[in-house]
């Protein structure tokens, strides 16, 4: 199965999620493998760039292996985006550039950045029309149902977004109060797919094959998204492709293929970053490696509290590993 943004060929069924703090140039790298048609990075603000702050412009690093690939700007008005996308052109190797309509923290909706846009559609269209003529790259842009239960307003958002020019659109089905509580409300975009004329992604609780099923039923999106459900559980992308070809469950990995994953995963990251700062990163995400198996709390916590160095990881796996043989 394959479906096209603009001109690019994006095979498969799922889309990697763009998620502040995870979706590095390791993770995506990583995740490629499992069957990801597309990935997104981690939302970069255009003002650091256009300022050219070191580590923003960490984030515009990409790699051939992990394409196609997009890159997700945030901004606020169109003078501090023009900027980062002029620079982004020159200096990034990347195919779409992604539009952040959704994030519901405080930080950036305040700045007017993020789902905040929800709430001034007109100058939300403007906008994006402008991006759309001045980027060299197709753009697609990420929203929500709306801002709050009184002012879901997705199906105008959508017209607005689909006349600015965007290649195609992923919708989390939550609204920005309810940041990611409560459930996804697929119901809510239940009929839009068949107005619009670009690829529909839809984002919001995938955390199994049948999420996924379920999810695709209902809006009749050309993918789902995997953000949170595929963090330490990376074979959910392989599942849900699988699934949705053959209507095949594959098995969930064993805790000795799980530790080979998180081997391969915290080689990457210090391979980027180095030992001191991915050490760092690895002890929020390696005990989401093993969240799915009973009797390993003691794991996830010695994890979360005693790496300090790549060799407590080899030791914490290996006496895992042992255990299991």
């Amino acid at each position: 199965m394959s479906f096209k943004i603009a001109n690019i060929d994006i095979k498969g069924h799922v889309v990697l999620g763009p998620m502040a703090g995870y979706t590095t140039l390791a993770y995506r790298k990583f995740m490629k493998p499992f069957g990801v048609g597309l990935s997104y990075s981690e939302m970069i603000s255009d003002c650091g760039i256009s300022y050219k702050n070191k580590r923003t412009y960490e984030y515009l690093a990409t790699e051939e292996s992990e394409r196609p690939v997009g890159l997700q700007l945030f901004g606020f008005n169109i003078e501090n985006s023009r900027k980062a996308i002029q620079i982004m052109d020159e200096i990034a190797q990347f195919d779409i550039l992604d539009l952040n309509f959704g994030c519901p923290v405080t930080k950036v909706t305040k700045t007017g950045a993020g789902s905040s846009w929800l709430r001034k559609p007109e100058e939300m269209e403007e906008y994006t029309k402008e991006i759309c003529a001045i980027s060299k790259h197709p753009v697609t842009a990420k929203i929500r149902l709306g801002w709050d239960e009184d002012s879901i307003n997705v199906f105008e958002v959508v017209e607005r977004l689909q006349r600015a020019g965007v290649a195609g659109i992923t919708i989390h089905c939550r609204t920005r109060a309810q940041g990611y509580s409560g459930k996804a409300d697929y119901n809510a975009i239940k009929g839009l797919k068949e107005q619009m004329q670009v690829p529909l992604i839809v984002s919001g609780d995938i955390f199994t094959p049948d999420d996924a099923k379920t999810a695709l039923d209902i809006t009749h999106a050309d993918a789902v998204m995997v953000a949170r459900g595929g963090v330490g559980n990376p074979y959910l992308v392989t599942q849900i492709n699988h699934y949705l070809d053959t209507g095949e469950l594959l098995p969930s990995p064993s805790v000795l293929q799980q530790i080979e994953y998180a081997e391969q995963f915290s080689k990457m990251l210090i391979d980027q970053f180095g030992e001191d700062i991915a050490v760092r990163e690895l002890r929020g995400i390696l005990p989401k490696f093993f969240s799915g198996f009973s009797g390993f709390k003691k794991l996830r916590v010695a994890i979360a509290t005693t790496l300090n160095t790549k060799e407590d990881i080899e030791k914490i796996l290996n006496g895992v590993r042992r255990k299991e043989l």
